[in-house]
Formats: C-alpha cells, sequence, structure tokens
C-alpha cells in the first residue's frame, strides 16, 4: 500500500533521533513540493542539510528556511497582587502613663492585611515581637542558657531587668511555675507580689504566665490579674481545659489582654475565641496561642496549623483573626537541642551544645514567624537577636541595636569535603 509522507514527518522522526546527516540512504519514491502562500516550517540548518541529502536536491524552497526575528513581540511581567477580605485584628500590650499604666512603652502587634512579610501585597503595619522569658523560682536550664542567668535565677525582679538591661528585650515574660501544687505550692498572694516585683524593675510591657497547673491557674491568674491592674499585661492564659471564665473575666475588669490557649487544634481555637467573645473579651484584648511543636517535636504540625489560621483569617474567618503567640522556648524541649552529644555511640557528632541549642530555637522562630507569628516568647538571648534582626529586615527595618552579649557564631557552621 502506498503510504504518503509529508516534509515535516520526515523532519520530525530525523529530529527524534537526532539525525544530522545521512550517508548511503536510499528512499525509493516521489516527491511532492507544494509551493505555495505557507511559510511552512522553520528548520534547524543542519535538518535542513540532511534533508536536501535525502531528497538529492540542492536546494530547499525558501518557505521552509529558518527566519531571522527582526524584532521581539513587547511584553510586561506584572506580579499579581493579591487583595484578602480579613484583617488580623490589632492588639496593644502595655499601658503608658497617657493610658493609667506606668510603661514606658507599649507594644502592638497584628493589624496584617496579607501573609507574613508580603509587603507587595500589603505593608505590614507592625514587626514581630520578642518576649524573653524569666521564673519566679530557679529552674533547671540547659547550659547555654543557664550561663546567661545564673546571678540573678534567685530574683524574679533582677531577671527581668536583666532581660531588658543587658539583652534588650521589648517584653519579658514571668511565669509563676512555683505555684504549681506539686512543685513549691506558692500561694496566689506571694505570686501577685512576684508580678508587682517584676513590674517594678521593668517598665516594658509584662507577659503573666501560669504554672499550667489547671486547678490552681485561675486563681494565681486572677491575683496576679488584680496585682497588676492598669498595666494592660498579657494574661497566660485561658484553656478549654480549666476555668477560663475566671481567667477571662480578671482579664477584662483588670484592663488587660487574654491569651487563647488551645493545642494544635483549629476548631478547638475558634471554639474557645467564641466562648470569650460571649464573656465580653474585646476583640482588640484577645491573642491566640495555637500552641508551639518546636524543631524535632513536630515543627511541621505547628506551621502547617498556623498557616491554616492566618489564612482562614485572611480570607474572612473572624474567629481566628487575631495575633498570634509561639512559645519558642519549648525548643529546649528536645534533645538534641541540650544534650551533650547522641546516646548513641555510633552516631555522628552532633557539634557542640553550645550553639546547637540557640540554632534549634532560632529555627523554630523563623519558621513559625513565616507561617504568621506575631509574638515570639523566648529563652537565650543570642537566639532572641537573630530572630530579631532576621523578622526586621523582612519586615523592612534595620531595628535598635543590638544589645545582646555577643558571641562567636562564624563557626557555628563547619564545612568538610566530600572530595
Amino acid at each position: 500500500m502506498e503510504k504518503k509522507i509529508t516534509l515535516a514527518d520526515i523532519a520530525r522522526i530525523l529530529e527524534k533521533y537526532d539525525v544530522v546527516e545521512l550517508e548511503d540512504v536510499t528512499i525509493k519514491g516521489d516527491v511532492e513540493i507544494e509551493l505555495g502562500t505557507s511559510t511552512g516550517v522553520a528548520l534547524h540548518p543542519a535538518l535542513i542539510q540532511a534533508l536536501q541529502s535525502l531528497m538529492g536536491v540542492r536546494e530547499i524552497p525558501k518557505a521552509l528556511e529558518e527566519k531571522e526575528v527582526a524584532e521581539l513581540l513587547p511584553a510586561t511581567f506584572d506580579v499579581a497582587k493579591a487583595e484578602w477580605g480579613g484583617e488580623i485584628e490589632e492588639v496593644t500590650i502595655g499601658a503608658t502613663r497617657a493610658d493609667g499604666g506606668t510603661r514606658e512603652k507599649r507594644v502592638t502587634i497584628g493589624g496584617e492585611k496579607s501573609l507574613p512579610f508580603y509587603n507587595f501585597d500589603f505593608k505590614m503595619p507592625h514587626p514581630p515581637v520578642i518576649s524573653l522569658d524569666c521564673f519566679d523560682m530557679p529552674v533547671s536550664l540547659a547550659k547555654a542558657v543557664r550561663g546567661h542567668y545564673e546571678d540573678v535565677m534567685g530574683d524574679p525582679g533582677e531577671w527581668a531587668k536583666k532581660n531588658v538591661r543587658e539583652f534588650g528585650a521589648e517584653m519579658v515574660t514571668i511565669h509563676l511555675i512555683s505555684t504549681d501544687p506539686t512543685i513549691q505550692d506558692t500561694s496566689a498572694r506571694e505570686a501577685a507580689k512576684t508580678v508587682e516585683e517584676v513590674l517594678q524593675a521593668v517598665k516594658v510591657p509584662v507577659v503573666i504566665g501560669g504554672s499550667g497547673n489547671p486547678d490552681k491557674d485561675p486563681e494565681v491568674l486572677e491575683a496576679a490579674a488584680e496585682a497588676a491592674e492598669g498595666e494592660r499585661c498579657l494574661i497566660a492564659s485561658a484553656n478549654l481545659n480549666m476555668d477560663y471564665e475566671r481567667i477571662a473575666r480578671a482579664a477584662v475588669n483588670h484592663g488587660h489582654v487574654i491569651l487563647s490557649w488551645t493545642q494544635l487544634d483549629i476548631n478547638a481555637q475558634k471554639t474557645l475565641n467564641r466562648y470569650l467573645f460571649k464573656l465580653g473579651v474585646p476583640r482588640e484584648d484577645i491573642v491566640i496561642d495555637p500552641t508551639t511543636a518546636a524543631l524535632g517535636y513536630g515543627l511541621d504540625y505547628a506551621f502547617t496549623n498556623i498557616e491554616r489560621m492566618r489564612i482562614a483569617a485572611l480570607k474572612g474567618d473572624t474567629d481566628l483573626a487575631f495575633p498570634i503567640s509561639c512559645g519558642i522556648t519549648n525548643a529546649w524541649g528536645a534533645r538534641e537541642a541540650w544534650m551533650k552529644g547522641s546516646p548513641i555511640k555510633e552516631d555522628s557528632d552532633w557539634g557542640p551544645s553550645a550553639y546547637r541549642g540557640p540554632l534549634y530555637e532560632i529555627v523554630t522562630g523563623l519558621t513559625l514567624g513565616l507561617a504568621g507569628g506575631d509574638l515570639f516568647m523566648m529563652m537565650h538571648p543570642r537566639a532572641a537577636s537573630a530572630v530579631k534582626k532576621v523578622t526586621q529586615m523582612l519586615f523592612g527595618t534595620k531595628g535598635e541595636e543590638d544589645k545582646a552579649k555577643e558571641v562567636e557564631m562564624e563557626d557555628w557552621v563547619t564545612w568538610r569535603s566530600i572530595y
């Protein structure tokens, strides 16, 4: 049966098999070349030469020759601007004298109308803020952290003061862990005195945290809120597993912001927030904490959870449209952050824990900052400094002079040739 093959078919076959030149090849048949107004196909010169040899002709019709492009069509590329329907609530922590408090400065977080650091869509109104931790009793800390605080661990006021004066903390968090009945069972009245001591020692906004005991925290945080009346502290925290109503009412009655804390559950976060609305907590007095699963403990879960909340809020979900707090200090819970080395003899060298631990905190902070974190509670001063520098760079400002104790960072990462 006679088969008709076009020049374009031959060109495709030759190109498919990377044929540039044919030698000692005979193809029998009739060659028909249609000359018309069609522009034909543009062929590579090498293919044209191969076809000439194949057909035994000296010249290929002009329509098959590759044409020179005199000028490219003008074109421009514009980045599409994403416009969201929602907006994150703006929350201010701390009260100056003009506001009825004694703080020398206030901190405002939230207010975003786009994804984190997407300044090309909408300029972030406020950069992420870092609060350095201190405790109401000496606690067991990793060596890399303990070296910065050994001289003040017995005095919460001095601890807070060191965070501000030496390490440039914008905020401090006082954790009233001694109130836990399984630790020291410190009374709510004594805890309130500790809060007063910290407020007198520093003039930055303060976060007041309990011990995490669901039975004791409502009483402790209620007393602490009363002792700090007018200072607009962040009370941490209200949780579905404790008497959140008592804590929320204390925050409202004494003019504080409430931290709404859930455990990696977006639906539970929406539920708790709705309960707080019903209790009369103003929207501008709510910060949410979806729980920080740090590097080595499920950072991807925390990132996904926070990112989902932020995207849902920007799409218009008002139950989630609040600034997000992240407990970056949780990074020290991973054994790789503080252990001297691997317990497995065959394992590779982990490197100095003095560098490894802060790096765990830094990676956790920066990762969750990209997901939507607005407030970072941190421990190591150098880690806090690094996170602040990077987030301010992404935000678009240089920031204030770094007051954190300098640590040589050039040797934090080592290189080894594989050749």
